[in-house]
C-alpha cells in the first residue's frame, strides 16, 4: 500500500480493534484488508495487494469475502477512503461516492459507501 514508507506509517492506534483478513497464494501473503465494525457501521482500511499480483482478481476475491463477513456481522453501512483513481473498482462492488474528499501522503481520496439490506 505504501511500499516507500516504513511499516509504522500504516499502523493505527486502534489496529487491535479490527478484524484483519489476508489472502495467501501458498505461503505468500498477497492481499490484505482490515475491517473495523462499530455497531451497524463499519469501515475497511489498509486494503492492498502486492503489485506483482494486481489485476488478477485477488483483491476482488478478498474484498467480496470481507463484505460478506461485514454483512453477516450485522453491518448496515460500510465505507472506505478510496484513492481517487480506484473509484470505478469500488463501484463494481456497489459502493457510491460521497461528497467527502481529502489528501493524505500526496494522494487524493474520496470516501465511498455501501449499504446492506433494505433501506
Amino acid at each position: 500500500m505504501w511500499p516507500e514508507k516504513d511499516l509504522d506509517y500504516v499502523k493505527l492506534k486502534d489496529d487491535d480493534e479490527g478484524t484483519h483478513f489476508g489472502l495467501f497464494e501458498g505461503e505468500q501473503l498477497i492481499a490484505v484488508v482490515s475491517l473495523f465494525v462499530n455497531g451497524e457501521e463499519a469501515q475497511f482500511r489498509k486494503f492492498a495487494t502486492l503489485i506483482s499480483h494486481q489485476n488478477r482478481g485477488y483483491g476482488s476475491r478478498l474484498l467480496s469475502y470481507m463484505l460478506g463477513e461485514a454483512e453477516r456481522a450485522g453491518v448496515k453501512r460500510i465505507y472506505c477512503n478510496a484513492r481517487s483513481g480506484k473509484v470505478s473498482f469500488y463501484e463494481k462492488f456497489g459502493f457510491t461516492v460521497t461528497e467527502h474528499t481529502f489528501t493524505k501522503g500526496g494522494k487524493d481520496y474520496i470516501v465511498m459507501e455501501r449499504f446492506f439490506g433494505a433501506s
